[in-house]
């Protein structure tokens, strides 16, 4: 009886040291550790500088008043394509950003029409500073580009210099030129891309309208001009940088 006790002992004795030894080899596998804090969204103040290119610039047809008769311009012509923009903004988010911009172009008009007395030819040039209040939001990075949609809204004072008139219609050799502050709406839709540590490259395309007003004015010969907008269809890029 006593060896059966013995060697049941031995027996249990060298299972434990056996089933301890394998233990000891046995990897042990460590649980991922799970990381619950809030992300930290990236924010804060930022200046920006734009480049612009009117493609296209389109203007509703510009209306002659003249001995009580209105009538539209037969043709119209705009070029001068470039404009310019400096702002300041802030990134609230991920997802929301805004900022204020201040932009600048000049451009030259050229048109026609059958003024009261006969043909009539116009040339003039103007130039449109505008300050606008925008709004974005940034839809995600993808391949490291970041799409965004934006509309701004805001005021232009458009100075129209002293038209040239030239044919039997015009009342005189020079119109002159009107100025005044309007409305403008923009629409826009691009991309951005890191170019180091949140400075970022910024190109897309930007819809801007500027409401009609007077342009020329004869009062000799009772002539008023009144342009009925101006539409532009630009592709911009450009740089914003961080301040802080």
């Amino acid at each position: 009886m006593a060896r059966r006790i013995a060697s049941s002992g031995i027996i249990a004795i060298a299972a434990l040291v056996a089933t301890s030894a394998l233990a000891s080899d046995l990897e042990v596998i460590e649980a991922p550790e799970i990381d619950v804090s809030k992300s930290v969204a990236a924010g804060g103040w930022y200046i920006r500088g734009d480049l612009g290119y009117s493609g296209w610039i389109k203007g509703g047809r510009p209306r002659i008043t003249q001995a009580g008769a209105t009538q539209e311009f037969d043709e119209r012509r705009f070029s001068r394509p470039l404009s310019y923009g400096l702002g300041l903004g802030y990134q609230f988010n991920d997802l929301a950003r805004a900022d204020v911009t201040v932009d600048y172009s000049k451009d030259d008009f050229r048109g026609s029409a059958a003024c009261a007395g006969g043909p009539c030819a116009f040339k003039a040039d103007y130039s449109a500073a505008g300050v606008m209040a925008n709004g974005y939001v940034d839809l995600g990075t993808l391949a490291g580009f970041t799409p965004y949609v934006g509309v701004g809204l805001g005021a232009t004072y458009l100075d129209w210099r002293d038209a040239a008139c030239g044919g039997a219609g015009c009342p005189g050799a020079w119109l002159a030129g009107q100025d005044g502050l309007r409305f403008t709406y923009a629409l826009m839709a691009g991309a951005s891309m890191d170019l180091a540590s949140n400075v970022k490259l910024d190109f897309g395309y930007r819809f801007s309208d500027i409401a009609g007003g007077d342009a020329f004015r004869s009062g000799a010969g009772g002539m008023d001009v009144r342009d009925r907008g101006i539409q532009k269809h630009e592709f911009r890029v450009g740089l914003r940088v961080p301040l802080w």
